[in-house]
């Protein structure tokens, strides 16, 4: 199936046939400048421990084949990595031949038009990527050391693991993860756990969706030490297995309802022996036609058992839910997605969780409408997923997973960014069950028709990553990003008061004024610096440095109605009286009275003064003017508002039209 929003991630941007075509056309192997054959492709924090040798297929034996006959999990056997989490969703990848026809494209082989190139498409932040790479492969005494297939001439598995390798930064980088992690990767969907020794009460009627769904499920016994793994029980199951769930049913049997789950063992043999087993008695009493439609009665590992059973005997479900675009067009139902993409970060939006109500306001927000309860019920099931990005390949940079969560909140009507004091005295609605240092944290919730605010998280304020949210809906949600808001609303400058009217303060500045100006009564930025740096040094309130010569001539540029670079001292009075207001909204944020302002507090100090900006301008701003411990002094949040208030005058005066297309980037530029 064609992918949609298909990236690429090989040499200089170009597509894997113009690659394969390149290397045709010259006669020779493709040799991957991205993922080179080097130790830095297989470790990052320790040395090559043995003298590893890159071959090629054809350099380990004399007739490779990408598949040999049909790709299964006898393919999958590991190597000396400690990557089983993902040998275990590979395995399960087998069972779906659709979804593993995408993941490994089978029109791949070393016949003809082999070039020592190959290709894979993971999906990766709401992209499927393509990932080219070259057939060399780590080998020991011309041996593969990595995963590799029980058959020696085959080398999908292989390759297969060095793609997904390339896409995280090295082999190293894959060590340690979860098996829904990767099976994300392979599919685009949202994994969710459920604990059936104590699960929520409708987990038959959740399983039963997502297989209408689509989805991919996974059942598993847990073990207690290393010498029970696959360890086979009397009763036929094996511990420590990934067992697949193939189906739900229910059956009349002797007067009442019985619910069935399909399992199937991915050996293809080692079937449960219990009731509802193949050949158990219990069904002779089913009638004949379900009987005929269920029971295949073969040894071929799939088996049915009563969902009692099946919750007594399994100790954790797994579900895996597809996004529409990683569905057939004969799937029953499909779950509705909404998707957004943010970051934490330091001094602007890691405000950590609630915990920190002083800083957790300014976590991004998300506002979520759902409309339509789901069918046959009042309220409406909805999963929401908070995955961090990259973080597995910048382990090498010393970086590891954050501990993540989240929160989800009635929405107040007509708000934007939901303020602190909401948080104070409001309690959340939902939760994410814990906080925990996962790639991806998901919850499955049942709500009632409105309108939610959801609130993704760090545990600790001030630590930095990119995030991805998911939220899955039965019916078509509303959903927005909280902050995006980017405009002003500036009051008219007052009017200067006559001479005679004038107060003592307004005569003291008009004397020091009239000391630096010339005689033509008007002074330059120059001037003007010495005079604010006098005055504003006198105040012991704020914590004060002193005036940039670059901000006093912002100063000129936003007073200086007449354009002639200076102003006089009836422009000078308008702009003081605009100063003593940013000076007591200043004071009013600079909440423990240290005379300075928490860079976290910015959003709401810009309000105040009209002007609104979205999360990613408060970054560049805090980024700019914020120091290593997050606060803005007077002079630096002068500075600031200053040139804001330039820019929104400018835009004001702007064609509306032309206003919208430019304000983005001129702002960026002007605060750089």
């Amino acid at each position: 199936k064609p992918m949609k929003g298909l990236g690429l991630q090989c040499s200089d941007g170009k597509s894997f046939e113009q690659l394969l075509s390149e290397c045709l056309q010259k006669g020779v192997l493709f040799e991957d400048p991205d993922f080179p054959a080097q130790d830095s492709s297989l470790f990052y924090s320790q040395s090559v421990p043995v003298n590893f040798e890159w071959k090629r297929p054809k350099e380990v034996c004399s007739n490779p084949e990408f598949i040999v006959g049909d790709a299964n999990r006898t393919d999958i056997c590991q190597g000396q990595l400690g990557d089983c989490w993902l040998l275990a969703a590979i395995a399960s990848l087998t069972l779906k031949k659709d979804t593993l026809a995408r993941v490994v494209p089978h029109d791949q082989d070393f016949g003809r038009r082999y070039a020592g190139i190959f290709r894979f498409q993971f999906w990766k932040h709401n992209k499927w990527l393509e990932i080219v790479i070259d057939d060399r492969l780590p080998t020991v005494r011309n041996q593969l050391v990595m995963l590799h297939s029980a058959s020696n001439n085959e080398f999908w598995s292989a390759l297969l693991e060095k793609a997904y390798a390339k896409m995280h930064g090295s082999y190293e980088a894959l060590k340690g993860g979860t098996t829904m992690e990767a099976m994300e990767d392979f599919t685009g969907g949202v994994g969710e756990h459920y604990d059936n020794k104590a699960p929520p009460n409708d987990l038959f009627t959740i399983m039963k969706k997502a297989l209408d769904r689509g989805s991919m499920m996974g059942c598993s016994i847990n073990i207690t030490s290393s010498a029970e793994s696959e360890a086979k029980t009397s009763t036929g199951l094996v511990k420590g297995h990934a067992y697949s769930i193939t189906g739900l049913e229910e059956v009349e049997y002797q007067g009442r309802k019985v619910r069935l789950v399909r399992i199937r063992n991915p050996w293809g043999q080692v079937e449960w022996n219990g009731p509802w087993s193949d050949d158990s008695g219990e069904w002779k009493y089913v009638d004949r036609a379900d009987k005929n439609r269920l029971l295949q009665n073969a040894d071929d590992g799939e088996f049915w058992m009563e969902f009692e059973d099946f919750k007594r005997n399994y100790d954790t479900t797994e579900i895996c839910n597809m996004t529409p675009d990683a569905l057939d067009d004969n799937t029953k139902r499909h779950w509705e997605v909404s998707l957004f993409e943010g970051s934490w970060i330091r001094g602007a939006t890691a405000g950590g969780c609630r915990n920190f109500i002083d800083t957790f306001w300014t976590n991004p927000q998300f506002q979520l409408q759902l409309i339509d309860a789901d069918d046959e019920d009042d309220t409406c099931s909805v999963v929401i997923a908070l995955m961090q990005k990259n973080r597995r390949r910048l382990r090498k940079e010393g970086l590891d997973l954050e501990t993540i969560g989240f929160a989800v909140y009635d929405a107040p009507d007509d708000m934007d960014q939901v303020g602190k004091d909401f948080f104070r005295y409001h309690p959340s609605k939902a939760r994410s069950r814990t906080y925990i240092n996962t790639r991806e944290i998901s919850e499955r919730f049942t709500l009632p028709p409105g309108k939610y605010l959801l609130v993704p998280t760090t545990f600790q304020p001030h630590h930095e990553a990119d995030f991805l949210v998911r939220i899955f809906s039965e019916k078509k949600a509303d959903a927005l990003e909280m902050g995006s808001t980017i405009d002003a609303d500036l009051p008219d400058p007052p009017m200067p008061t006559a001479p005679e009217e004038e107060t003592d303060e307004e005569k003291y500045l008009r004397k020091l004024f009239e000391q630096l100006a010339g005689s033509d009564q008007a002074i330059s930025a120059a001037e003007l610096q010495p005079l604010l740096n006098g005055v504003l040094s006198r105040r012991r309130e704020i914590q004060f440095d002193h005036v940039s010569l670059h901000t006093c001539h912002s100063i000129i540029n936003l007073m200086d109605v007449d354009n002639t670079g200076m102003i006089e001292f009836q422009e000078f009075k308008v702009f003081w009286e605009k100063m003593k207001k940013w000076i007591m909204l200043f004071l009013s944020f600079d909440t423990d009275r240290s005379g300075k302002m928490s860079s976290y507090e910015l959003r709401s100090a810009l309000n105040a003064a009209g002007m609104k900006l979205n999360n990613r301008l408060l970054a560049l701003i805090g980024l700019r003017f914020a120091d290593d411990k997050y606060d803005i002094d007077f002079d630096d949040y002068l500075t600031c508002i200053v040139r804001l208030e330039n820019m929104f005058r400018c835009f004001q005066a702007l064609d509306k039209t032309k206003r919208g297309r430019v304000r983005m980037n001129m702002m960026q530029v002007r605060l750089s």
